[in-house]
């Protein structure tokens, strides 16, 4: 330890085991600004004995060794919080290296300035998670999330309190010195915490999972409990006094009564007044601030834990936008993403492997975290098993909900600083933290993967459809824009009162200011709160409402609305579809054209969510390319080209249902070669057996036109398709991803999208400068 950098001396008054107190004389003035590297000679105050340099100099360092190592831990699939740990370790007490540098960079009386200012990183963690919590879930969670929750959190509480008095004597050795220890890890072990939930559940990109939505809900439910148990607990402390127990009281439940009666309904009125696709203005933000720092003072004067009354502050502002997700863009960068890993890192710094362990404690502790660890595990397993969740899927919603982090860590770092943790209990349990959380990672993703329940081994595709089967189709809509195209390409469906149509109209919109993703079926929920729809959705709904009514009965629509991050909106169109029994889904190509044909607009975000619906998809997927708008009141030029394959077969079938309507001009091009050794494989049987039975079918009707082109090489291909995009309106082809032929030979190395396949992708290009819609269609991929 360096007593002589920022004091003027230090003296050890007494040592105990895990104890020390000081006599502490300081600078006065205290050094705070450096003279420099070259000053000094007047105020002695060089850079490493002034508290304002040598703060920097640690975040620095902190920061720095966290980035670091956050990309080989993210590389192995484990959590951020890992990373953050791991930098306390390192230039903490535990390991042996560096020493007379980290003494040098974190002397005597330092770490307590770092700690105090990182502090603000927690409480502005606790408050951000506070507001994108969606509290009124609560009111819509079900019957198995309750119990599910209760049985988590009461059963270790009993089992545990039952063996309190034993765990208390081996913690402490029998000397009655601190039987704090006890309780503590045993509250710790027992609660679940809805912010470490959800960033594990992020972290595992299963957020909105059927398991994850599961998990979520529970951990909420499992959250207010334990909030509830927790403010019982410090309130009614029984080494209070009874005066202050009451004052104490009445005071929190004032409090709590102003925020959720008074701050709430005014925070409704500030988004009510706010224009809509605008941002809270910044006194309104700067006020809430205000109010949050105020509470965290409460906090201490009615000795609270300082995070309480900042959670529930959170809690009751609104989620979502405008005013969540602005406070949650104005806090995160600096709070989350700059403050919290150097609260973690100083938290992981009181770590100590050099303190002298005795055998009893620490077998102990290891034993009570462990058996926690595992009557949660049989509690939330049983109880979930009792609603007929299968056993894999059981065990991986226990697992998550017995993982601890960032509240759990402050929990005991704050038990340490007040004595009710010893440094040596102290040290186990936060080494098992770190443990059990890079376990619950591998461990879910071993025996969770969402995209199982979308392999298809029933067939959903227009080609298996039987001729008077109703269609169901999935059109997703990102943006307003995308609405018009969509209903264009539903129209080469054909639906007619004896073969209808079933649309279900997916709305995805980006989960910003919350935690929770939340999916709202428009026809089902007739009455939804305000704050979590706008005129937005309300247009894209209405415009499909439209379109039903003019159909008069043969298509259905079915709006919902998915909010999500973009990331994860893949499993919200998969589940849909699987859930629905959709043939095929439609989605909207990630740019966008102005009129004279430039890009307008690319969203990189749109073309993932494309790949990975195509990857995973239980049924047919189609990407429609909208360059054009037909008008209803002019005959429409649409083309198909056909290759051969499962795809172009799918997509024949699509161009075939358009061919009932008289007003769509039909041409099959039937693309070949010229080889008639051609072997005669199963595909190439049915691809010559569904053009035959295409064209006996469409032989009455003048509208539809079947020509074969023979072509070479890729570079005859491309000469045809120029000379055909001027003739038509609309293209519809097939993705016949990783399919070689002579035909496209020599086009893979121009193309830019494999989601639209080569000729796709070619009639999209920019240089082709095309004016043509296209809509590539993916038939569903079966594995057997």
């Amino acid at each position: 330890m360096n007593i002589n950098e920022l004091f003027e001396s230090v003296d050890i008054l007494n040592i105990s085991e895990h104890h020390a107190n000081f006599n502490v004389c300081l600078h006065t003035p205290p050094h705070i600004v450096s003279d420099g590297i070259w000053g000094g000679h007047i105020t002695e105050a060089p850079p490493l004995r002034s508290s304002f340099s040598l703060f920097l100099l640690q975040v620095i360092v902190i920061y720095t060794v966290t980035r670091a190592l956050h990309f080989p831990i993210k590389k192995l699939g484990l959590p951020s919080i890992i990373s953050q740990m791991m930098v306390g370790l390192i230039i903490g007490p535990s390991l042996n290296i560096l020493e007379e540098d980290k003494i040098m960079l974190f002397p005597y009386g330092s770490q307590d300035t770092l700690a105090t200012i990182a502090s603000l990183g927690h409480v502005l963690f606790v408050f951000e998670n506070g507001v994108k919590m969606d509290f009124s879930i609560t009111t819509r969670i079900g019957k198995k999330e309750w119990v599910i929750a209760l049985v988590g959190l009461l059963l270790p509480l009993l089992i545990g309190y039952t063996q309190l008095e034993i765990i208390s004597t081996l913690l402490t050795q029998g000397n009655g010195v601190n039987n704090h220890s006890s309780v503590v890890i045993l509250m710790t072990q027992s609660i679940t915490s809805f912010p470490v939930i959800a960033s594990v559940l992020n972290d595992l990109q299963i957020l909105n999972s059927e398991l994850g939505r599961l998990a979520l809900s529970s951990a909420l439910v499992g959250d207010i409990l334990s909030n509830i148990l927790i403010i019982s607990t410090v309130v009614f402390d029984v080494n209070q006094q009874v005066d202050g127990i009451g004052v104490n009281l009445v005071c929190f439940f004032v409090l709590i009564i102003i925020i959720f009666f008074i701050y709430r309904p005014t925070m409704f009125w500030v988004i009510d007044h706010t224009p809509e696709r605008q941002e809270v203005k910044d006194i309104y933000i700067n006020i809430i601030v205000g109010i949050l720092f105020t509470l965290v003072w409460c906090s201490m004067l009615l000795k609270q834990e300082f995070i309480l009354l900042p959670f529930l502050l959170g809690l009751a502002t609104p989620d979502g936008p405008p005013l969540g997700s602005s406070l949650v863009k104005r806090i995160h960068v600096f709070g989350i993403e700059f403050l919290l890993p150097i609260f973690v890192a100083t938290c992981a710094m009181k770590i100590n492997f050099g303190l002298n362990f005795t055998i009893i404690t620490t077998t102990t502790t290891i034993l009570v975290v462990f058996l926690g660890h595992l009557i949660k595990m049989i509690a939330y397993t049983t109880s979930s098993l009792f609603f007929k969740i299968p056993l894999k899927d059981a065990m991986s919603l226990a697992i998550l909900l017995n993982c601890k982090g960032v509240v759990e860590v402050a929990m005991y770092s704050s038990a340490l600083d007040k004595n009710d943790l010893e440094p040596d209990i102290y040290t186990v349990v936060i080494t098992t933290i770190m443990i059990t959380n890079s376990i619950v990672h591998l461990m879910v993703k071993r025996l969770y993967d969402p995209s199982r329940k979308y392999v298809g081994y029933q067939k959903r595709n227009i080609f298996n459809l039987k001729p008077d089967s109703n269609l169901r189709i999935l059109v997703c809509i990102h943006k307003q824009y995308h609405t018009i195209p969509i209903i264009r390409a539903l129209d080469l469906c054909t639906p007619t009162p004896e073969y209808p149509t079933t649309v279900d109209v997916l709305h995805l919109i980006e989960l910003v200011g919350r935690s929770s993703p939340i999916f709202v079926s428009h026809k089902m929920k007739k009455g939804v709160l305000s704050h979590t729809r706008n005129s937005y959705s309300e247009n894209v709904i209405l415009s499909f409402k439209i379109y039903e009514d003019e159909k008069k009965g043969a298509t259905t629509i079915n709006p919902y609305t998915a909010i999500s991050p973009p990331t994860l909106m893949h499993e919200d169109v998969c589940f849909l579809a699987l859930d629905k029994v959709a043939s095929i889904i439609i989605l909207p190509f990630h740019r966008k054209w102005s009129i004279n044909g430039k890009i307008e607009h690319e969203d990189k975000t749109i073309r993932s969510l494309n790949c990975k619906v195509m990857e995973k998809a239980p049924c047919s997927v189609g990407i429609l390319v909208s360059r054009f708008v037909h008008q209803r009141d002019s005959p429409l030029r649409l083309a198909m080209i056909f290759l051969g394959g499962n795809d172009d077969r799918e997509a024949l079938c699509l161009a075939n249902r358009a061919a009932k309507d008289s007003s769509v001009n039909l041409v099959v091009y039937h693309i070949t070669t010229n080889n008639k050794d051609e072997i005669q494989d199963v595909d190439t049987m049915l691809d010559h057996a569904m053009l035959k039975d295409a064209k006996k079918e469409c032989s009455n009707l003048k509208t539809v036109i079947h020509k074969e082109i023979i072509v070479e090489d890729g570079a005859q291909i491309s000469s045809i398709l120029r000379q055909m995009i001027d003739e038509h309106d609309f293209f519809i082809v097939g993705r016949r991803h990783g399919i070689v032929c002579p035909q496209t030979k020599g086009l893979q190395g121009w193309s830019e999208f494999s989601e639209l396949g080569l000729i796709g992708d070619f009639l999209a290009s920019t240089d082709l400068e095309c004016k043509s819609s296209v809509l590539v269609v993916q038939q569903q991929q079966l594995f057997h």
